[in-house]
C-alpha cells in the first residue's frame, strides 16, 4: 500500500503518460501508509534484502515470492539479494548491474510466459552490457509456455513460486 500510493503520486505528477498495474494479491494486503504526501521515483527499484551469493529480481508480487525463496535460500548458506522492480519502463538497470556485480548470479523471477516476456528482457539486457560480471547462467522462473489455465488449482500451478524458485537457485549452485 505505501509503495502503490508512492508511485501512484509520481504518476499524477508526471507529465508523461504513466500506465499502473496493480496484482490481484497485492490489492487485499495492509502496510503502514501515510497521511502525507510523498512519492516514489518512476525508473528505480529498491533493495529488499541484502545479499552475496544471488540477486532475485521481482515484478510485482513475484517480488514477495522472492523474498520467501530467499529466506528459503538462507538456510542452505545460499545468501541472496532481493530487488523489487518497480517500473518496467523506464527500467532501472543500473541496480541490477549493481547487484549483479557484487553477487555474480541472476534469477528473474516473473508470472508472464517464458518467451518475449520482461525475465527474458532483463537477462538479455544483463547479458549484453555486464556479462563479464556473471559468474553463473543467468535463469529465470516464470510461468509456462502456455495459456493460464480457467481452474484455480491449475492456477497454482502455473504461477512461479518459492518452491521452483528455491529449485532454480539450488540447481545453478549444484553445478
Amino acid at each position: 500500500a505505501y509503495t502503490a500510493k508512492g508511485l501512484l503520486n509520481s504518476a499524477i505528477k508526471d507529465n508523461d503518460p504513466v500506465v499502473i498495474c496493480d496484482h490481484k494479491k497485492l490489492l487485499n494486503l495492509e502496510s503502514y501508509v501515510p497521511e502525507t504526501e510523498y512519492q516514489i521515483p518512476i525508473g528505480k527499484s529498491r533493495v529488499l534484502r541484502s545479499g552475496d551469493d544471488l540477486t532475485l529480481v521481482g515484478i510485482s508480487y513475484m517480488t514477495n515470492v522472492c523474498l520467501e525463496a530467499a529466506e528459503i535460500l538462507q538456510t542452505f548458506g545460499i545468501s541472496v539479494e532481493v530487488i523489487d522492480l518497480l517500473s518496467l519502463s523506464p527500467i532501472d538497470n543500473d541496480s541490477i548491474l549493481k547487484s549483479v556485480s557484487k553477487t555474480g548470479a541472476l534469477v528473474v523471477v516473473d508470472e508472464d510466459n517464458p518467451r518475449c516476456g520482461m525475465a527474458s528482457d532483463i537477462i538479455a539486457s544483463v547479458v549484453e552490457t555486464g556479462f563479464h560480471l556473471l559468474r553463473r547462467s543467468p535463469k529465470m522462473v516464470t510461468a509456462p509456455h502456455a495459456p493460464v489455465p480457467y481452474s484455480s488449482s491449475l492456477e497454482d500451478l502455473y504461477v512461479p513460486n518459492a518452491a521452483r524458485v528455491v529449485s532454480t537457485v539450488k540447481e545453478m549452485f549444484e553445478n
